[in-house]
């Protein structure tokens, strides 16, 4: 229901005025912001204090006809002060309320300084990590990408958006963008109907239901129309389906773009189009001095309802101003605290033969760039100051460790690159801790890589430390699925750790001497090869599956010779030269506890229409040592009216278990775990039956039957 105070002041205002508030403006200088204030502007980017904020807030206010507050929009995307992992590390998490807590976090040390809109959650399905920006969203998976944006977006926004703790959130890019061909950063993206409906939209309607303030068109055309024109989707299906109130912006000279897309002859047609296709807040300024009163006026005055709606919500009518003397600039104990959690939790153990957690005390040799690198920020780190320390350095601190550095190679290779001096140090250490990744800039926004294998020598430099008999660490730090078939069968042991943020260092020595369990999970498939890609588990079982390893089978076979059972092997869908599937699939993973599994049990294996099941496994921490385990729950659906995925993950459960300690998880099975939509928008539960894959991998599960009936 739109408020008095919105039609009041939305009869009282010029064209002009209108146009304004459905524009955001970035303008480093202050003054220039100030500027484009008093001129009406209804948006800007964060002057990066609260002082600065409200001193546009008082240009509003003060000097401009109805006094109108502007929204201050950052992108907060993994913390503001305090950095805690990147979202892609957050999902391997399998905590959501975890990722609620760290956005409670970030949005309140962000409204402190007076932002009060971000532009995150990103909750684009990826699935090729060739893309950049998977470092930015929750990996390749529906359910989980979903559970976690709709987690996000009530932390950042909290019970209500006027206390000092909230901010608007706003779910990006839609949609879309994630399956950008070639996995090369705002290309093309040409999608069925029914992967759009049962795969990249799913998220974005979780973040809708979740309350979301607003919602960011994409750079990408989809079936040839560019999001920021899709009419169809912004209006279509967002609005009018979905009955989403909050706010559509487009995305940083998402209009301009469009003159690059060939679908507008110029800029004024480009705003004309937008704003006419449901875009309500225009980003970068092209719409400046545009004649809107050739738009609808009906959907101009919905646009910018719809922004002074977001404006009221967020109290800025009542308190427009930022308590300066409250302002958070630096990272507290207790948020260090949480993000050093949050990176231990976030990380996932690869592979492990023994050789983890270290005993202590211990002579310990650290090679790799990440030995001393301070790059543990991640991508979308905006420049105010955040800092982390090196491994080296945390791992010096300890009392238990005789700690040595000797880097042996740079990130990207250099003429002082040396892993023979490394290999020969070696022998002298009880262990060595190879500290290896990819730097942040190589993710994030246009930041697509064609090669997803370790930069420079570090390949070599694992292989070397392998030769020495030495017992060994790798600890990855990167920002998207890599490919490591090259030195993943020489590592004992190798502890994915992303980018994790501030306290990443101190979490990292935690976890490798057991101070903290490494009980993530992957939420992303890493390839084998870059010839893979796009990769995911969630895929069509196809016509022909293939059930044999492909490497080349059948290379010495003539065909002419070769039986029924060799050219049936030969005539599936593979690859010749590769084994199936990923080197990693997604939800791997596991810990230092060891865990056992009772038989999954069901309240009702017959299930009518509309009815539900309970779903219940016991799980015992087996080990000496407390430790987290992470419960799935996948769907298989055996005949339906659509080709269906082999698996989709349709519930999981993090928790901790004291050593010998028996939990029981349990979930909920229904229609919305069981249905799927249509290519036409509607959808359904079918008839049939059903096998739930539950444990604590996908590998690793026991299977249930479930049978609904018509």
């Amino acid at each position: 229901m739109v408020s008095a105070r919105i039609r009041s002041l939305l009869s009282r205002m010029t064209t002009d005025e209108k146009l304004g508030q459905l524009q955001v403006v970035f303008r480093p200088d202050l003054d220039d912001a100030a500027a484009l204030v008093r001129a009406g502007i209804g948006a800007m980017f964060w002057p990066q204090s609260a002082r600065s904020s409200n001193a546009l807030q008082s240009e509003a206010i003060e000097n401009t006809r109805l006094g109108i507050p502007p929204l201050i929009g950052l992108d907060v995307i993994h913390g503001q002060r305090t950095i805690f992992p990147v979202p892609l590390g957050q999902a391997a998490s399998f905590d959501p309320a975890m990722v609620e807590a760290l956005a409670r976090t970030a949005a309140a040390e962000a409204r402190s300084g007076g932002v009060t809109w971000t532009f995150s959650p990103m909750v684009d399905i990826a699935r090729d990590p060739r893309w950049g920006r998977v470092v930015e969203g929750f990996g390749e998976d529906v359910h989980l990408t979903a559970t976690m944006g709709a987690a996000m977006v009530r932390g950042y926004q909290g019970d209500d958006l006027a206390s000092p703790g909230s901010i608007a959130a706003t779910a990006k890019h839609f949609v879309a963008y994630g399956a950008a061909e070639g996995g090369r950063d705002y290309n093309t993206v040409d999608v069925s109907d029914a992967r759009l409906r049962n795969v990249y939209l799913e998220p974005f309607r979780a973040a809708v239901e979740a309350g979301v303030s607003s919602v960011m068109a994409s750079f990408n055309t989809v079936a040839g129309v560019p999001m920021h024109v899709h009419r169809d989707l912004l209006t279509g299906v967002l609005k009018d389906e979905w009955g989403f109130a909050g706010v559509v912006v487009g995305d940083a000279d998402g209009v301009p773009n469009l003159l690059d897309h060939r679908i507008v002859a110029t800029l004024s047609d480009a705003v004309h189009a937008a704003y006419s296709a449901g875009l309500d807040i225009e980003m970068g300024g092209s719409a400046a001095g545009w004649d809107a009163s050739s738009l609808d006026q009906r959907r101009l005055d919905d646009a910018v309802m719809r922004v002074l709606a977001l404006k009221e919500a967020l109290g800025l009518f009542e308190r427009p101003y930022a308590d300066e003397s409250a302002e958070r600039t630096a990272p507290t104990i207790a948020s260090r605290s949480e993000a050093r959690r949050a990176a231990a939790r976030s990380a996932v153990l690869l592979r492990n033969d023994g050789t983890l957690p270290l005993a202590a005390p211990a002579r310990i040799l650290l090679t790799g760039p990440y030995a001393t690198s301070t790059d543990h920020l991640g991508a979308w780190t905006q420049s105010f100051g955040a800092r982390a320390i090196s491994i080296a350095e945390a791992l010096s601190a300890r009392d238990d460790a005789d700690v040595d550095v000797i880097e042996g190679v740079s990130f990207f290779g250099a003429r002082s690159d040396d892993v023979d001096l490394v290999a020969t140090a070696a022998l002298g250490y009880d262990a060595v801790v190879v500290c290896v990744g990819e730097p942040s800039s190589l993710s994030g926004e246009a930041a697509s890589r064609s090669d997803l294998r370790l930069p420079g020598r570090q390949a070599d430099l694992i292989r070397a430390v392998a030769g020495t008999g030495i017992p060994f660490v790798v600890v990855l730090a990167n920002g998207r699925p890599l490919v490591v078939a090259d030195w993943i069968d020489h590592a004992p042991a190798v502890l994915e750790v992303w980018h994790g943020g501030t306290e990443a260092p101190a979490a990292i020595v935690d976890l490798l001497f057991g101070d903290e369990e490494p009980a993530g999970r992957l939420p992303m498939s890493f390839p084998r090869s870059e010839g893979q890609v796009p990769i995911h588990y969630a895929h069509e079982n196809t016509g022909r599956p293939a059930t044999v390893r492909g490497a080349m089978e059948l290379e010495a076979v003539d065909v002419a010779l070769a039986g029924p059972a060799n050219l049936k092997d030969k005539y599936t869908s593979k690859y010749l030269d590769l084994d199936l599937g990923p080197q990693f699939p997604f939800g791997h993973g596991s810990g230092y506890a060891s865990f056992t599994h009772a038989a999954p049990r069901l309240s009702a294996t017959e299930l009518g229409p509309g009815d539900s099941t309970i779903l219940s496994i016991e799980v015992t921490n087996t080990s000496a040592r407390a430790g987290d385990e992470v419960v799935q729950v996948y769907l298989e659906d055996l005949v339906a009216t659509v080709a269906p995925p082999v698996r989709r993950l349709i519930a999981f459960e993090r928790r901790s278990l004291a050593a010998g300690e028996t939990g029981t998880f349990s979930c909920t099975i229904g229609p919305e775990q069981l249905g799927f939509w249509l290519p036409d928008g509607s959808f359904t539960v079918e008839p049939g039956g059903f096998v739930l894959h539950v444990g604590p991998t996908l590998d690793r599960t026991q299977a249930l039957t479930l049978e609904v009936r018509a």
